[in-house]
């Protein structure tokens, strides 16, 4: 019988952009739990986040807190010389810093496409630009890890599901799954990992109103072939496997944590 075993992140330097909420925060706390240090950044480092990092401090864990706009060059290069400048280095950066601004295409403006598109794609190749950087810079392998350094970018089911009134959304994350696939491709025989997570309908406050009540979850439910709304947690676990040992064989891979949402549920009996 095969025994799995929680992954162990003790002393690996962790930084989790869009940490203040929702699934960024359940990433943080589920990193701390395996022993990680996780700085943790927003656009907007106020009581969200800090609630997080005192969560985590009260329970024996490392946390920090930092403000940044992941679409600003500026101000990325800014947080990730913070994190090396406390810590000394950075293990893992988990690229989650997303936002949401909809629209019908024909009513869509231009600064909804552009600011979607600056943060969710733009941020994260930011991001993990400065996070290879980091990484070479170190030389040699993360604490704790097979791997030199490890990204984990979060895109969405709607990389690959068309979804009409959020196109500026879609295109984003669609570009994140090939950013995930080209990057690992570039970067793994420097000893660095690349993978994504793709969530589906995931209870955030951002889609609040999809699952607030019980026939909006109902019919919410009708897109999932598991039956169930997923939890921030849900997508943390596959994070915090992704950021570990246990996937150290997984490269330019996307994990879809959707109870089957990319299934195409319609064509369920027959089409």
């Amino acid at each position: 019988m095969v025994t799995a075993s929680f992954p162990d992140l003790a002393g690996q330097r962790v930084l989790v952009t869009g940490g203040g909420s929702g699934i960024g925060a359940a990433i943080a706390r589920a990193m701390a739990g395996a022993g990680a240090w996780v700085a943790i950044s927003d656009l907007g480092a106020g009581e969200h986040c800090d609630a997080t990092r005192d969560a985590i401090q009260e329970g024996g864990g490392e946390a920090m807190t930092l403000q940044a706009d992941v679409s600003d060059e500026a101000q990325v290069q800014a947080l990730f010389r913070q994190v090396v400048d406390t810590w000394g280095g950075l293990d893992t950066l988990v690229n989650n810093a997303g936002i949401q601004q909809d629209a019908t295409f024909s009513e869509m403006t231009l600064a909804q496409w552009q600011k979607v598109l600056d943060v969710n794609l733009t941020g994260q190749f930011l991001c993990a630009r400065e996070a290879i950087r980091t990484f070479r810079q170190q030389g040699t392998a993360s604490r704790g890890s097979r791997a030199k350094g490890c990204i984990v970018c979060m895109s969405s089911v709607h990389d690959t599901i068309p979804w009409a009134g959020h196109t500026n959304y879609a295109v984003s994350k669609a570009g994140v799954l090939m950013l995930v696939r080209s990057l690992a491709q570039e970067m793994a025989h420097l000893g660095i990992r690349v993978n994504g997570v793709s969530p589906g309908a995931i209870r955030t406050a951002i889609n609040r109103e999809a699952w607030s009540d019980p026939e909006a979850e109902a019919t919410l439910r009708t897109l999932i072939p598991y039956d169930r709304v997923g939890d921030p947690d849900d997508v943390a676990a596959a994070v915090l496997w992704l950021s570990s040992d246990a996937s150290d064989y997984v490269n330019g891979t996307t994990l879809y944590v959707d109870g089957g949402m990319s299934l195409y549920p319609g064509f369920r009996d027959n089409g």
